[in-house]
């Protein structure tokens, strides 16, 4: 099992969508978030959200979410205490924009492979297993739910 500890270059977890914006109206300089905007981030959220429990209904631990550095971002990192799995979640409502899967390019796996380098040596892994999944979910308004988890997508 890999034991892990908080580090200062993880910024740590944006799980709070709320945290986007400040609605006290106490400070001039709070960002105003457009609804359109709102409901597109509380869509990723729902979606990662949904990942990650399928991924712990499959026996996985989760390690990191919404995991930051410079380099970008990992949405969620797991392990079922042999192979450390980074977990790329694209969600849609629609297929307006196509399947959710087909987001993840070829520059957004790079990216992806240089912050799971990033990610290993902040928390200092060793050699171990790695391999990167993308769980695609569907919430299309009035239906069911639908989630594809592509294992070993890249």
């Amino acid at each position: 099992m890999f034991a892990l500890a908080t580090s200062p270059r993880n910024s740590g977890s944006t799980d709070d969508v709320s945290a986007l914006a400040n609605t006290s109206g106490s400070d001039s300089t709070a960002m105003v978030v457009p609804p359109t905007t709102a409901r597109h981030l509380a869509l990723g959220k729902q979606g990662e959200y949904l990942a990650a429990r399928h991924l712990s209904e499959l026996g996985f631990v989760l390690l990191s979410r919404n995991w930051r550095c410079r380099e970008g971002e990992l949405d969620l990192v797991v392990t079922d205490g042999q192979t450390i799995v980074i977990c790329e979640v694209k969600t849609r409502s629609g297929s307006r924009f196509g399947d959710p899967a087909e987001a993840v390019t070829k520059d957004k796996r790079t990216r992806i492979k240089r912050v799971t380098g990033e990610w290993l040596r902040t928390f200092h892994v060793g050699w171990c297993r790695i391999r990167f999944d993308v769980i695609a979910v569907y919430v299309p308004p009035g239906e069911d739910v639908r989630l594809r988890h592509i294992v070993g997508a890249f």
